[in-house]
Order: structure tokens, then C-alpha cells, then sequence
């Protein structure tokens, strides 16, 4: 059985989605690779490498799709390459489903399409395939670095003979795997840290990382759907939004730097920065939307470019962060890619060969079941 490698086909995607490393797991388990001439070089793995762990090149993805029963992708298919897929072949990749236009393309063509994002994350045995705790952990480290760049000024204080250096102060909004990733950088950088979250959980994260909890007042009422949900499917009193917004306002208009990180699947990013809030920061702050390919976190964040405020607070739109860190965000998404492949394989005989690999596609299977997004002709994906 072959697994296929396509080349992003997009400028601002520099990822692989496997490394020859993972080409070496692949070919102990019994799989065959082949790889698009190319795909691994902006994440520094030349094809040669791909060759010594035991890969084929393919001068083309349409020469990768007529060898490959299942195709890996960092991204969608491009819709070119997605008219050559046929029936029983298995794309793997994280395919945005929501906002996927091609899954009836996928679903026409007969192909079983698993979108790794809707990964159910509370599975203890689904952990090792989280792409988006894979990237966002990066995503998290290098956007304090992003900011840091950008800033001015030092981000720990400094005593010297021409004064004091006041250490920076960095609010970050949205304590996820990225944001908690953030906390902890900043700090080891000296900076001063405060953190909100929708989820009151997140305090003691916080804490632990050394950072301040920007405290938002709330009633029992909504304490208790907040502690029942765990915060994720929490909906906010309009009292409390006032409250929690008032609270930010106050951070923001006096940090340095501020990194917000909050994105839902299948809708845009919430607004957390207004317009209004923006003209009370100080010249020369920094912030850094990492969810500006989804519609920003920040009013006026633009994708993979950098604005400056008439009063002089520059907005970062880092749309896709971890591809600044291609060649370590593509071994961790290689991993998670060889861990969820793995589950697609029945287990062999006892008469069966070393190489004798056969799939089982089990729609029952509470990680497979979750991430099909087609399969047997059908798009599964419900709508939101």
C-alpha cells in the first residue's frame, strides 16, 4: 500500500506533511511512499533525503495521485489535483471542512476524506494525533518572538549605569495550548504577563505559568455553566461580555504587547480588539493577531501583513504561524499523521506477510467516525 506526499501549492505555506523520519515509521510498517519532487524543500528536507529513508519522487501531483491509495496534504487538495482522486482513495490533511467548497467534489469522486482538526480532543488515546495542539504550541512560542521582533523596546528589565529598563508588559487573550505556549515564553523572556479566558479553569494555568489572571466577575449562575461546559460551550451573559470587555480595555491600554489566539471551528474568529480600544494603546505597541486568516481577533488585522495606526500601534496579521517553524511544525504534523494512519489498518493474520497491509475504515470508530468528512459518496461533515 503507497502513501502519497503532495507539494503545498500556496507562497505562504512553507510545511510538509511527512518527514523522511516519518517516511522510515511508514516503511517499517509495511507502507510504500512516494513523495512530489519538491514538497519537503522549503522545510529544508530535500528529496534526496526523502530517498535515503526509502521514498519514491514524483515529478508531478498527478503522478503522486495515480500511485497513492491514501494522499497526505498540510492544507486542501488545489481543486486541480482533486479532479484525479477515484474512488477508494483516502485523503488525510487538515482540510478546513467548514469552509471546504471541494467536499463534494471528494464525496463524487468516491474518496474518504479525514479532516484532522475535528480530532476529538478529550480522547486520551487520540492525543498523539492533535495537529492543532501540534501547531498551535509552536505557534504559541513563535508569536512572542513575532512581537518581540517588532517591539521596540526590551522585553526584560535591565539595571544599568543610564537607568532602569522597566520590563515589558504582555496581555494575551485566549489561554488555549497557543496562549498558555505564550505565557511561558514571555516569561522566560522577563516579560510581565497578564491572561483572560472565556474559561474560569484557566486561572490556575495561568498562575502556575507565572502570569495574572485578569479577573472578570460573575455570578453563581454562570459560574456553574461555566464549570459544567468546561467553558468551550459557555455563552456569556450580556452583563458579563460588558464586564469582561471593560476589564481587557483597561489591560490593553496599558501593555506593550498584546497576542490573541482565540479561533472556533467553522465560524470566524471572535472580534476581541475594537477600533475603540486600539486609539487608547500607546505608540509603538504591538499586537498580534493569530487568528487573522480566520478573520482576526483584531479590528483592522489584515493576513500576513503588518498595519500601523494612526497613533502608532502596529497590528501583526499572522495568518499561519507555524510555517515560520516549517521544519519542526512538519515533524510534529508528520507524527501526527503516521499516528492516526496507523489506525486506518486492520490487524494482520497470523498467516499474513510482513508487508501485507489492508485498510479497515470503520465509520463506527469514534476517531475515524469523527474525522471522516466523506466517504462511500456522502459528505458527513454536519453544518454549522
Amino acid at each position: 500500500m503507497k502513501i502519497g506526499v503532495i507539494s503545498a501549492d500556496i507562497a505562504s505555506e512553507s510545511r510538509v506533511a511527512l518527514t523522511p523520519d516519518a517516511v522510515k515509521k511508514l516503511r517499517k510498517l509495511g507502507f510504500e511512499v512516494v513523495i512530489q519532487s519538491g514538497a519537503g524543500q522549503a522545510a529544508y528536507y530535500a528529496d534526496a533525503l526523502y530517498q535515503a529513508a526509502g521514498a519514491d519522487i514524483a515529478s508531478s501531483s498527478a503522478e503522486v495521485i495515480a500511485q497513492s491509495q491514501i494522499i497526505t496534504t498540510i492544507h486542501d487538495l488545489p481543486a486541480e489535483v482533486a479532479e484525479h482522486l477515484s474512488a477508494g482513495q483516502i485523503v488525510v490533511g487538515m482540510l478546513d471542512p467548514y469552509r471546504n467548497t471541494q467536499l463534494d467534489t471528494y464525496a463524487a469522486k468516491g474518496a474518504t476524506a479525514f479532516a484532522m482538526e475535528l480530532l476529538p480532543r478529550t480522547l486520551s488515546r487520540a492525543q498523539n494525533m492533535d495537529v492543532l495542539s501540534s501547531q498551535a504550541n509552536l505557534a504559541g512560542y513563535k508569536a512572542v518572538l513575532l512581537a518581540a521582533n517588532e517591539y521596540s523596546r526590551p522585553f526584560p528589565m535591565f539595571m544599568t549605569s543610564a537607568g532602569t529598563v522597566k520590563p515589558a508588559k504582555v496581555v494575551i487573550l485566549g489561554v488555549g495550548v497557543a496562549g498558555l505556549q505564550a505565557i511561558a515564553t514571555a516569561k522566560r523572556l522577563g516579560a510581565v504577563v497578564e491572561a483572560s479566558d472565556l474559561r474560569p479553569a484557566a486561572k490556575e494555568q495561568v498562575e502556575s505559568l507565572g502570569g495574572k489572571w485578569l479577573d472578570v466577575p460573575m455570578s453563581d449562575d454562570e459560574a456553574q455553566k461555566a464549570k459544567a461546559t468546561g467553558g468551550y460551550a459557555w455563552t456569556p451573559s450580556e452583563q458579563y461580555i460588558k464586564d469582561q470587555a471593560a476589564v481587557v480595555d483597561k489591560a490593553l491600554s496599558n501593555a506593550d504587547i498584546v497576542i490573541t489566539t482565540a479561533q472556533i471551528p467553522g465560524r470566524n474568529a471572535p472580534r476581541l480588539v475594537h477600533a475603540a480600544t486600539l486609539a487608547k494603546m500607546k505608540a509603538g505597541s504591538v499586537l498580534i493577531d493569530m487568528a487573522a486568516g480566520t478573520g482576526g481577533n483584531v479590528e483592522g488585522s489584515v493576513p500576513n501583513e503588518t498595519i500601523t495606526t494612526e497613533s502608532g500601534v502596529r497590528i501583526v496579521g499572522a495568518a499561519n504561524i507555524p510555517s515560520m517553524l516549517a521544519a519542526q511544525s512538519s515533524d510534529l504534523y508528520a507524527n501526527n499523521l503516521v499516528n492516526f494512519i496507523t489506525t486506518l489498518i486492520a490487524p494482520a493474520g497470523d498467516d499474513a506477510a510482513a508487508n501485507d497491509l489492508s485498510l479497515n475504515l470503520d465509520m463506527e470508530d469514534e476517531i475515524q467516525g469523527a474525522l471522516a468528512v466523506t466517504h462511500d459518496n456522502q459528505v458527513r461533515l454536519a453544518k454549522r
